[in-house]
């Protein structure tokens, strides 16, 4: 799932108190990224995906993933024509990636320090 957009990082106290109904017990939330509409939350458990839909964004796709099925991953720098990074992570039983996209604002680098820091556990 491709997602195009203007990305930058949500503070882990807010998304805490807005997805407390989706975590589970003693869940933290250790950052969060907001790309446009849908959102990329990173607790101690797994990586959570929120993919608003519509027009109206009213209609919310949750997606969890268990870093354990990650099974590796990519970052791709922006450049200089091409302004957005990307990430690409391979899920254990799924031939293509996930793909998110984010603009030159989030430090690419430290998304993948995030997900490092939870998938080599």
């Amino acid at each position: 799932m491709a997602l195009f957009g203007n990305a930058h990082t949500v503070d882990p106290g807010s998304a805490q108190q807005e997805y407390a109904r989706l975590l589970g017990q003693g869940e933290q939330v250790h950052a969060a990224y907001l790309l446009i509409r849908d959102t990329i939350l990173f607790t101690d458990r797994r990586l959570i995906l929120v993919d608003k839909q519509g027009i109206t964004g009213k209609k919310v796709e949750y997606h969890s993933i268990p870093y354990r099925s990650i099974t590796h991953f990519a970052v791709e720098t922006a450049g200089t024509f091409d302004l957005d990074a990307e990430l690409k992570i391979w899920l254990s039983g799924a031939a293509a990636p996930v793909q998110k996209t984010f603009t030159k604002g989030v430090d690419i680098y430290e998304v993948q320090a995030i997900l490092t820091q939870f998938v080599t556990r």
